[in-house]
């Protein structure tokens, strides 16, 4: 089938991306999908640092390269040994998928699968296909999803079912900013309810960070940017402290738990500095492979601390995005409050310019609104507000 997405062609190209797109929006072929399979209509996918990060070059991946790994859409068909997963159901993407057979996956989500970040590096599926083409060449996934696109095939392992009452933009933010910053506290932190909770870095994975937190009943959650938009945004979700970065160093603020989700070896070092005795160091970040920070190892030792790194929030998806998607349900996760703007596919390099200015918490395509014109009548759209309108009813009788 044909299918219109970003297909990213050369990485490291010069600033603004708007003006040297890096992505170009391109027509392809989508082969039908494998035994393990789905072919999934695209509604909605987030614009996030990891997709930023091949475009900047800090992340090497193989090109041409269809971008895009957080998102969402309806299930149009399947392979013929998926059993578990029904053309017309809602589906979150995963950026990881595991094969549960490798020693890490029985590792409870504090691995990475071998077998799949394997597949993620080479630009494949993860059993080694590609069903991309162009012009009669492949182009490789991105991340097993490539999800800035109309349609995508993906291995059953890289898709999450949840419920119709969950909007497109709402699930699609919750394969990868919610399961990286929620479970970077969830999995890795693990406060306890009494324990101080600072976030460092505050986008589209530390705003989801900070808002588990809360809905977790942390007593004292503190967040740390240094835009002040950002800061004001935090404290509208409901954070108990903001500090910029250099307010945490001069006043020598301190927290049980920091967790760093800005990619940055100067925020890694505020987090570091900023983990009170005997407390833990999470990570999230992916700054440039070259990138260095200092700390000192006596404090690790004599302050008997604890620095966990977490590649996609330590997470089993299966697991632990129906946690969230109740939490959501249940109105204590208001994932809708991080998104920022709502684009087209068109808009992508300017997308990518403003979520490395710190413009941006979470960008979200929409495809179903993006072909038609504006006055059209769009019957998804509708019902997405019919799902919106369903979901405050039932928070305001909660």
């Amino acid at each position: 089938m044909k299918i219109r997405g970003a297909v990213l062609e050369e990485i490291g190209r010069a600033r603004p991306y708007a003006s040297t797109e890096p992505l170009r929006i391109s027509e392809l072929t989508l082969e039908a999908p494998g035994p393990t399979e789905v072919l999934v209509r695209m509604e909605a996918a987030g614009v996030c640092h990891s997709d930023l990060s091949v475009v900047n070059g800090h992340r090497e991946r193989p090109v041409p390269m269809l971008l895009g790994h957080e998102a969402a859409g309806i299930v149009e068909a399947v392979g013929s040994a998926v059993d578990d997963v029904s053309p017309g159901q809602r589906v979150v993407m995963t950026f990881l998928p595991r094969c549960e057979q490798c020693e890490n996956c029985a590792a409870g989500g504090r691995l990475p699968c071998t077998r799949g970040s394997r597949a993620n590096n080479a630009g494949e599926l993860l059993h080694g296909h590609r069903r991309l083409r162009r012009d009669g060449a492949e182009v490789h996934h991105h991340l097993g999803v490539s999800g800035f696109a109309t349609h995508a095939v993906v291995d059953r392992a890289s898709v999450v079912p949840v419920g119709d009452d969950v909007p497109p933009h709402v699930a699609a933010v919750l394969g990868c900013a919610v399961l990286t910053g929620g479970g970077a506290l969830l999995n890795a932190a693990q406060p306890a309810p009494a324990e101080s909770v600072m976030i460092v870095g505050l986008g589209g994975v530390g705003m989801a960070a900070l808002i588990t937190a809360l809905a977790e009943g942390c007593q004292r959650v503190i967040g740390v940017d240094m835009a002040e938009d950002k800061l004001t945004m935090a404290g509208q979700l409901g954070a108990h402290e903001t500090w910029t970065p250099r307010q945490v160093a001069e006043e020598g603020l301190t927290a049980d738990h920091v967790i760093e989700c800005a990619g940055s070896p100067r925020a890694f070092e505020t987090a570091f500095d900023a983990t009170a005795p005997g407390g833990r160091t999470v990570t999230t970040g992916l700054p440039a492979p070259t990138a260095t920070a200092t700390i000192s190892p006596l404090r690790i030792t004599a302050e008997a601390r604890t620095v966990i790194g977490s590649y996609l929030g330590s997470s089993v998806p299966s697991r632990d995005i129906p946690r969230y998607e109740q939490l959501w349900r249940d109105g204590r996760l208001p994932v809708e409050k991080l998104i920022t703007s709502r684009i087209r596919l068109e808009d992508i390099n300017q997308a990518m310019d403003d979520l490395e200015d710190g413009r941006a918490v979470r960008q979200i395509i929409e495809f179903d609104a993006d072909p038609a014109p504006a006055d059209a009548e769009q019957p998804v759209l509708r019902a997405l507000d019919h799902h919106l309108a369903h979901h405050l009813a039932h928070r305001q009788g909660a």
